[in-house]
């Protein structure tokens, strides 16, 4: 679970999280101001503390190095902020333990809920224009590429070179791209969003930069896949690079 300021929706995540089939539950707290991390550690959680805010990206950078390490074979991101429903886990979880899919998406767009739960109708319109702008170059048919509800096969995270992505919002959207260009399956379950004062919620000026990040890879992308400009980014890795302690130093980090 990413976290910042998290502390009025932690508990209410965590307790939402089917425990029969989950393992491990990691929160990393990117530098809260608030009592984020003390209460994960008192809720018995594994808990990485930031010293410093580092942004999304680090953070799910942290969170998927300390599920590797743990020995995962499926990793789940779960917003800390209760925006997405974590009962849905099993059903986003399933195609991958089916050997059906390679990462899954909980999309908020394909049972029509979006609205009804809050989403503010200029972020819909972003959302739409977006995903058929990535599914048109990347040749896929998902109806939500901007969820932050996620699941991913060890294998997905031991070879697509995430750690070479960007430290802010469009870490995600380097996470398809990547999936797409190393060959992995891709799919997704309905995740009910919910959209209320405690949850986390970028605003337009946020939005736009990230809009336009997003667009930024997929050109960044197209020019690799031309042939134009080759990234290492875009390639399969050496299924040990995760393990890098040059990763680790990366992060000023305390487990709890």
């Amino acid at each position: 679970m990413p976290a910042y300021n998290a502390s009025r929706t932690l508990e209410r995540t965590y307790l939402d999280i089917p425990r029969a089939i989950v393992d491990h539950v990691v929160v990393v707290d990117d530098a809260s101001h608030d009592d984020t991390a003390a209460l994960a550690a008192k809720l018995g959680l594994r808990t990485l503390v930031h010293h410093r805010n580092m942004g999304y990206g680090a953070n799910q950078k942290t969170c998927y190095t300390e599920a590797l390490a743990l020995g995962a074979d499926v990793v789940i991101m779960v917003h800390a902020d209760h925006q997405y429903d974590p009962t849905r886990i099993p059903q986003l979880i399933q195609p991958i333990l089916d050997g059906n899919a390679d990462m899954m998406l909980g999309t908020r767009i394909a049972d029509g809920q979006a609205l009804k739960g809050g989403m503010p109708v200029w972020k819909f319109v972003a959302n739409r224009i977006l995903t058929t702008v990535e599914n048109l170059i990347l040749g896929q048919k998902l109806t939500d590429l901007h969820t932050g509800m996620r699941a991913y096969s060890r294998q997905f995270l031991e070879t697509v070179p995430w750690w070479l992505n960007a430290d802010d919002f469009h870490f995600d959207t380097e996470m398809i791209v990547q999936g797409v260009a190393c060959g992995f399956r891709l799919s997704e379950a309905p995740v009910p969003a919910r959209y209320f004062d405690e949850a986390s919620s970028v605003n337009f000026r946020v939005s736009t930069r990230y809009g336009l990040q997003t667009l930024n890879v997929l050109r960044r992308f197209l020019l690799h896949r031309l042939g134009i400009a080759r990234r290492e980014q875009f390639r399969r890795a050496d299924t040990s690079r995760w393990q890098s302690t040059q990763l680790n130093e990366r992060y000023d980090v305390y487990s709890s």
